[in-house]
């Protein structure tokens, strides 16, 4: 670890200790204090004692532009003096709003007519479902409502957005799911869940005619859309197996069911095209987006619906007298124009080039630990990939304790300068995508080793098997 370039001297044991994942680490937390991050360049930040770290999961997926971006900052400063709070209720408006919402339009990888703003991944998710069920109200299609979401999926931790989230640790003591509407499925993870000699196309064929069954089950009249990121995130990076969503649209459509795509963490680059949806082979009815909208500088998200569905949210909000639903902060100016700046960035700075341009590094570093006998499976798309551990990676083994070989992954990697994050036993990477492929060889480097100390660490704690 450097100190802006120095040897690492502030940093001790027990503060490493300190910075497991959050869901894993608060006793240690309590002990020791947080880890305080005081300013951040580029690829890197630095830490209250001057530590410097290469911040491997551009914070949380978001900081698609690294950290200090001048023209970000000076969008933000721009704004700020000349309208620093106004509300899109009422029929008001400002220009940064409308700018990024045509903006927004031009780029979606399917026809989209309206877009409604929110603060967060979350309130994105909340405001999907309830304009679902909204939708089908105004069809007349009052008992479709029922939403299919996936184990291991991510949607967010509100609680609606929680209970569409297939994570057990978003729903052990929060008495979630909160609804008998919301349905998981199984989970597109080929190397865990795959039949023995199963292909990839077949696993995928076998998850959409499971999903076809599950809805038939519920009855087709039941059941409202269908929500799905492109990449499953923080399920640890699963990239869904070749044809899986080939073969899950027709399932969709055939039944009427809305494709809710989650572009929270995929959407504006990451995967190498501008929408996770276009990589993956999504056709999407709606589509959530926040995160990498701005940069990760202001918060701001932002649903898009397709025009059959804004005619029928139009045309009953007319007979109500309102459409009841919006937020205070929703297309806040600050944020609207720091993603119009975003957004011109990654055009003009071609970053959708970037990410295909670096991708075969990035993928072939990440998948040269694949033979590590820590390793079960090294995956990943685009800029984003994981290595998941396993005390058995012939048979897709589980550690007995989950949850706790992969944190100790990332403490090492973190006591040799490098920010991943851990998500149960697997370690997850999705860096800035401004990254050079300098830095992606920096990011990589400590990784051997910390498999090495971290394997001796299982063997000595008897988690091997």
């Amino acid at each position: 670890m450097a100190m802006d370039g120095g040897p690492l001297s502030n940093m001790q044991t027990r503060d490493v200790e300190a910075l497991l994942h959050p869901y894993t680490n608060a006793v240690a937390h309590r002990r020791v204090g947080p880890h305080v991050i005081e300013r951040g360049e580029g690829v890197h930040v630095y830490d209250e004692h001057g530590n410097r770290f290469i911040e491997g999961m551009a914070g949380l997926w978001c900081a698609g532009l690294g950290f200090g971006d001048a023209e970000l900052i000076e969008a933000a400063r721009e704004q700020l003096g000349r309208l620093p709070y106004y509300h899109l209720f009422g029929g008001r408006s400002f220009e940064p709003a409308v700018e990024l919402a045509e903006k927004l339009k031009d780029l979606a990888p399917a026809p989209m007519s309206k877009v409604f703003y929110q603060s967060s991944g979350s309130e994105a998710n909340e405001s999907q479902i309830k304009m679902a069920w909204y939708y089908n109200n105004a069809r007349g299609k009052t008992v479709k409502k029922k939403i299919v979401s996936r184990q291991k999926g991510y949607h967010g931790v509100s609680i609606f957005s929680a209970s569409l989230t297939g994570l057990p640790y978003n729903h052990k003591d929060f008495d979630l799911p909160v609804s008998d509407r919301v349905k998981h499925v199984g989970c597109p993870h080929h190397w865990r869940f795959a039949e023995p000699g199963e292909s990839e196309r077949d696993f995928a064929a076998r998850l959409a005619a499971e999903l076809d069954a599950f809805i038939e089950a519920e009855g087709p009249d039941t059941v409202a859309a269908f929500i799905a990121e492109p990449v499953m995130g923080a399920g640890g990076v699963i990239v869904p197996p070749e044809g899986y969503f080939e073969a899950v649209m027709p399932v969709l459509e055939k039944h009427d069911v809305l494709m809710i795509d989650d572009e929270v963490i995929c959407g504006f680059g990451r995967t190498g095209n501008w929408f996770g949806a276009t990589t993956l082979g999504m056709r999407p009815t709606s589509i959530s987006v926040a995160k990498q909208l701005t940069g990760a500088y202001v918060p701001l998200s932002a649903v898009m619906i397709n025009g059959e569905m804004a005619e029928a949210i139009e045309a009953n909000s007319g007979k109500i007298g309102v459409f009841g639903h919006g937020f205070t902060y929703g297309g806040h100016p600050l944020g609207c124009a720091v993603a119009v700046k975003t957004l011109e960035i990654y055009e003009r700075r071609d970053i959708v080039g970037q990410v295909r341009a670096k991708t075969p590094l990035f993928q072939e570093l990440l998948r040269s630990f694949a033979d590590h006998p820590l390793v079960g499976e090294a995956r990943g798309i685009g800029l984003m990939g994981a290595l998941e551990l396993s005390p058995d990676k012939k048979t897709a083994a589980a550690f007995a304790e989950p949850g706790k070989v992969g944190p100790k992954l990332a403490q090492e990697l973190l006591a040799r300068g490098v920010i991943l994050r851990a998500i149960g036993d697997s370690v997850a990477a999705c860096p800035p995508m401004i990254i050079t492929e300098d830095e992606i060889r920096e990011m990589f480097a400590p990784m051997e080793e910390a498999l090495d100390a971290t394997l001796a660490w299982a063997k000595a704690e008897g988690r091997m098997g």
